[in-house]
């Protein structure tokens, strides 16, 4: 027997297991990519203008309400790159704070109507009933009102203010929810999962929070992002017509209202705070556009 034969093998050495899971921005990628285009543009754009409304007051160039009556409605320049509104304000400065207000308002006032509609919604499809009858039956009287008549009926009662604004149309903005999150219900609670669940002796509650909620889901984040233009123009018109965001605070509908009898000499104070709503606005729908559409194309591949 020889000597090699008798002495000990070298210990192999195990190379780490590489990681087959792509990175978070892989995957952030591969999400956006199997999206419509709409959502990555949306997405893109209503980032750059959130992150700009952040932050805002570590990067306007003036004080908002700082007023200099020797520089009112000057034009654009070095120092004002908007330049000026009637009382020497800075245009520049007045539409990044301005958005903060209602942006913040708008999104409050959906994300409280998405979460409350869609848990009323989803509790009177699965109890049925007597509770199903009455939640419908005041759904059906509130979605008659519109947002910005309740919205002046309680401004007219409490006084303007934000939680005035944002309570009154939440009141009637969780109705569309809780219509959707019924019939979303109504046709989940068909499924043999959901069957196959009560047969085993779940909770209503555990398989509302556990079923029915999380396959519903996605088509009410797609809806709430399209009525976010809707939230935002309600509020921006409260404001335009002085029931919203009070002065000295700025507000981009309150610059419209404030800038009409300018419009000729300095047009610049119209069009800045009109495109900022506008930009807003179409970014988020165009967000909720392209999960609608990756919603229609799944159920088409289901079929």
């Amino acid at each position: 027997m020889s000597i090699n034969h008798l002495a000990p093998s070298a210990p192999t050495i195990l190379e780490p297991a590489r990681s087959t899971e792509p990175s978070s921005v892989a995957q952030a990628i591969r999400f956006i990519r199997q999206r419509h285009w709409s959502f990555a543009v949306g997405s893109l754009l209503f980032l750059t203008i959130a992150v700009l409304l952040i932050i805002s007051p570590w990067i306007i160039p003036h004080d908002p309400s700082a007023q200099s009556l020797l520089r009112r409605l000057a034009g654009p320049s070095v120092q004002h790159w908007l330049g000026t509104d009637h009382l020497g304000r800075d245009l520049l400065s007045r539409l990044l704070i301005g958005g903060r207000f209602s942006v913040v308002i708008a999104a409050v006032t959906l994300i409280l109507g998405a979460v409350i509609g869609t848990l009323l919604g989803v509790i009177s499809a699965r109890t049925g009933g007597l509770t199903d009858e009455i939640i419908m039956r005041v759904v059906d009287l509130l979605i008659s009102f519109p947002d910005v008549i309740v919205a002046i009926f309680m401004i007219a009662i409490f006084g303007p203010g934000y939680g005035t604004l944002i309570a009154s149309l939440t009141i009637v903005g969780w109705t569309p929810f809780a219509r959707m999150a019924r019939g979303l219900t109504l046709e989940i609670n068909s499924r043999e999962y959901i069957k196959a669940a009560e047969v085993l002796g779940c909770t209503k509650t555990f398989i509302i929070f556990r079923h029915v909620i999380p396959n519903a889901i996605r088509p009410i984040a797609a809806i709430s992002f399209l009525r976010f233009g809707h939230k935002l123009i309600t509020v921006g018109g409260l404001s335009f017509l002085g029931l919203g965001v009070q002065p000295p605070n700025a507000d981009w509908a309150l610059m419209l209202a404030e800038s009409q009898p300018f419009v000729e000499r300095a047009p610049l104070l119209v069009f800045a705070p009109g495109l900022a709503i506008f930009l807003t606005a179409l970014s988020v729908t165009w967000i909720g556009q392209g999960l609608e559409m990756k919603g229609r194309n799944a159920s088409k591949a289901a079929q």
